[in-house]
Order: structure tokens, then sequence, then C-alpha cells
């Protein structure tokens, strides 16, 4: 039943993200003035980049310089792909210590992007919440590819799994209990941070989390 009560708040949050990025006009270069550390804000899969707004919102009012990629759109291509993507833009806009802070999907865009498309070495790190690192078995109900991507034996995750090298330069934030990632956000090598918020979705305004941002600007 307790989980049952989680489930509906964690649904409830993500419509409530969801509807106000619909309904907001914000442009993808509202937020990438300012004299702080350069971020680059990756959602996870269905979610497009206004999603995230209330982290731009946070970060960028206090004085960094945050970047969104709206050519991924509601994030549903091959990982690979976006993560190429990622890498050019980081190439197009010159940017260097970069900190990638990522949802779900968006944590292994990340992690790929770091391992393959970063030759200049302009991302420093990433914080990602709630990412599935060793898939979900859950991906296999599926039909949509976008989700079955997240299947603990396709070859991007076991790929991604190999590469440990860029683990040090990871945090793994993630909630005490996420229906949609039963095997965990644990990434042997990274910072792990509990969240204390359950849910997959709700963690992404965790006052732990939040602090975990902020503290990155300083």
């Amino acid at each position: 039943m307790r989980h049952t009560w989680w489930r509906v708040l964690d649904y409830a949050f993500v419509c409530r993200w969801q509807i106000a990025a619909v309904v907001s006009r914000a442009r993808p270069d509202d937020f990438s003035a300012g004299t702080g550390p350069t971020i680059v804000l990756l959602p996870g899969v269905y979610e497009p980049w206004r999603f995230l707004l209330p982290w731009a919102r946070l970060l960028h009012d206090r004085g960094a310089r945050v970047h969104v990629l709206p050519e991924l759109g509601v994030n549903r291509r091959a990982i690979p792909a976006a993560a190429a993507a990622l890498g050019r833009y980081l190439v197009a806009h010159d940017l260097r210590d970069v900190t990638l802070v990522a949802h779900s999907k968006g944590g292994l865009i990340g992690k790929l992007a770091m391992s393959r498309e970063d030759p200049d070495d302009r991302i420093a790190d990433m914080i990602a919440v709630n990412t599935p690192f060793a898939g979900s078995r859950y991906a296999r109900w599926f039909l949509d590819g976008a989700v079955r991507a997240f299947v603990p034996t396709n070859a991007t995750i076991v790929a991604l799994a190999a590469e440990v090298d860029t683990n040090a330069r990871i945090t793994s934030a993630h909630s005490v209990w996420d229906p949609h990632v039963p095997e965990g956000s644990e990434l042997a090598g990274a910072v792990d941070v509990v969240l204390d918020t359950p849910g997959h979705f709700r963690p992404l305004a965790d006052e732990r989390l939040v602090d975990l941002l902020v503290a990155r600007l300083s």
C-alpha cells in the first residue's frame, strides 16, 4: 500500500512538471549567460529540455551558465546518437569544464559522451539522478524502442558498464525506492548519494539533491 501511494505521488509530480514544460515559453538561450560554472542539462526519456526548467532556473539564478539541447526533442533517439549530439554541441559552443546534470536516461547519454564523444576533455564531471546504469528489467515490457533500450542486455547498456574509467567523475544520486529502476542506480567507483524521497521523478526536487547542485556552483 505504501508503494502504491508513492507511485501516485510520483506520477502526480511528473504530470505537474510536464504540464509546466508544455506551457512554458522559455527559450534555450534564456539561461546561458552568467559568470559561474557551465552546466549542461540532460533530461530523461520522453522529457523535453523544458522538463528540467526548475533545475535551469535554480542553477542560473545562482550564476551558472546553463545549456540545453533542444535537438533531442523528447529524448527518444538512441543513446549513442544523443551522446554524439552532446559532443557536437560542446564543440560548436566551445564549452569547457562542463558539469552535466542529468535525469534518468540523460545519465546514460552523459556517461557515453564522457567516454567516447569528448576527446578534448570538455566534460569535467556529471551529477546523474536515478539513472539506470545497469538497465531496467521492466523495459522488456515495452514495445517502444526508446524504452526497450534500457533492457540490461542491450548492447549500449553492456558497453557502458564496461566503461569504468569515467565513473570517478560521476555522482550518482538516487532514490531510496525507484519503481522504474529496480536494479538501482549505484555505480562502482562513482560518488553514491541516496535521496530520501521515493520515486523516479519526485527526487528531482529532493532537498539533498538541491543542496548537491548548489554546492557544485561554489
